[in-house]
């Protein structure tokens, strides 16, 4: 009857680990060619808080039992599985606590509104895609202004030429994928992949001759989805940041 008591202990425990496995491979399945990433995040947002209240719930129930029952080694493992079950439940805990940040329904953002850098490679056709390439013109214009003030072409001093080599650079060190780059037309378009869900965001530099400088120009458009939470806004500052660093 003992030996019963205890491996209630390890099924609880063993109920918690499938739990995080499951969930772990469904957010990180799409990096490894196992599905699309929509449908990791889509899994992810139905399921991933009543799994873990019900794991918590559960363990609870075994863990007020074997406290009963006197079973030390075993509450341990009730109580691991409760505590499995609660970081469960972090990401929604995580978004009661913190007020959400507002943004913008875009998932186009650029440097150069007015003349923003075109996809000539990437098109309509490429695999998740759910947003068009054309841009928005002034209405999306406006809201990113509105939103991201500090989104700029990069001025430099640099040649075009070395600007181009450097922007590229750049972009090998961010781990984007590389999908075009045309040295004489002084562009590249590119992939770059978001480390959760493995989201693919399609992106664009264009540089121009300014003077004895340049002009460094980038767009990052999301594939899914009609508000990107800022994260192309995000990238192009980290991308900002790495070029004048």
């Amino acid at each position: 009857m003992n030996n019963n008591i205890s491996r209630l202990g390890d099924g609880l425990l063993l109920l918690a680990a499938i739990a995080i496995l499951v969930m772990a491979v469904a957010t990180f399945g799409a990096r490894f060619g196992l599905w699309e990433a929509v449908a990791g995040y889509s899994f992810i947002r139905s399921y991933l808080t009543p799994v873990g209240f019900s794991v918590i719930g559960i363990s609870a129930v075994g863990l007020v039992y074997l406290m009963i029952k006197g079973q030390r080694r075993a509450m341990i493992k009730a109580g691991t599985a409760c505590l499995i079950g609660l970081v469960l439940l972090a990401p929604m805990i995580a978004g009661q606590v913190k007020a959400p940040v507002k943004t913008p329904r875009i998932y186009d953002v650029t440097t150069d509104t007015v003349n923003p850098p075109p996809f000539l490679v990437l098109d309509d056709t490429r695999p998740e895609a759910k947003n068009s390439l054309v841009y928005g013109g002034p209405e999306v214009a406006a809201l990113q202004k509105e939103a991201y003030p500090d989104i700029l072409p990069i001025m430099t001093e640099l040649s075009a030429e070395d600007a181009f080599s450097k922007a590229l650079g750049v972009a090998q060190d961010m781990g984007w994928e590389i999908v075009a780059q045309e040295p004489a037309a002084l562009r590249y378009e590119a992939i770059s992949y978001t480390p959760v869900f493995y989201f693919p965001d399609d992106i664009v530099v264009r540089v121009t001759a300014e003077g004895s400088g340049s002009r460094v120009d980038i767009r990052s458009v999301s594939r899914i989805g009609k508000n990107d939470q800022g994260a192309n806004a995000a990238r192009i500052r980290k991308f900002v940041e790495n070029f004048q660093g």
